[in-house]
């Protein structure tokens, strides 16, 4: 099944000319890696605080989830660009990179808990496996391979199917008339199980991939 991953090559084409641009103005990819985690965890920390205090009027704020996520896709791109193309690389890059990933995608999809429609249990499971996935792509080179970006629910599909859950719940809210409050509960728990399926097959696929192409 493919990943949205897959397109990554074309977005680094359209960024190259802004990432240039950012080098010769002495912006270093641990930067960017670490204000895009920064930029995550405020914007999930606003979501969490102000639902919290007023749930139905802050309901459109969520839709700063989709926006973030793609702006945010751009950044994780740059600091791999940065790195790789103008000799920014180094072992502290390495941590930055992985580290500063899951702890920013742990908090845009814990936030998610504080809508009434969603499982917890089920955003916990997501969120552990989103982890355990990322942990069985960088073992990877622990046995001679590369580190494994195998779909088909990477990085970059879990922010597009959060993004679209964000968008759902939003309009959810402004069409009550016709999206019941167990219709929204059941789509967007629908939508967290295949999200968690996915994952499992995600992290089967890593380690069998790379353990496939050490035997080889």
């Amino acid at each position: 099944m493919p990943s949205i991953y897959q397109l990554k090559p074309a977005f680094q084409n359209f960024l190259r000319p802004f990432v240039r641009r950012l080098y010769q103005h002495g912006i270093t990819a641990n930067q960017v890696t670490l204000f895009a985690m920064l930029i995550s965890l405020l914007i999930a920390s606003f979501l969490a605080y102000t639902f919290h205090a007023q749930p139905m009027a802050n309901a459109a704020f969520f839709l700063l989830v989709p926006i973030w996520m793609l702006i945010r896709m751009a950044f994780n791109a740059i600091d791999g660009m940065l790195a790789r193309e103008f000799n920014q690389q180094s072992q502290l890059g390495a941590y930055l990179n992985e580290l500063c990933d899951v702890i920013s995608d742990t908090a845009l999809y814990l936030c998610f808990i504080v809508l009434s429609c969603i499982s917890p249990t089920l955003l916990l499971c997501v969120v552990f496996l989103a982890i355990l996935s990322e942990y069985a792509g960088v073992m990877a080179p622990v046995i001679g391979q590369e580190r494994r970006y195998d779909g088909p629910m990477g990085k970059s599909d879990r922010a597009f199917w959060f993004s679209v859950l964000a968008v759902f719940y939003v309009l959810s809210q402004y069409l009550s008339a016709h999206i019941t409050f167990k219709l929204q509960e059941l789509i967007s728990n629908g939508l967290l199980a295949i999200i968690t399926l996915l994952l499992v097959i995600t992290i089967y696929n890593r380690i069998r991939n790379a353990i496939e192409k050490t035997s080889n």
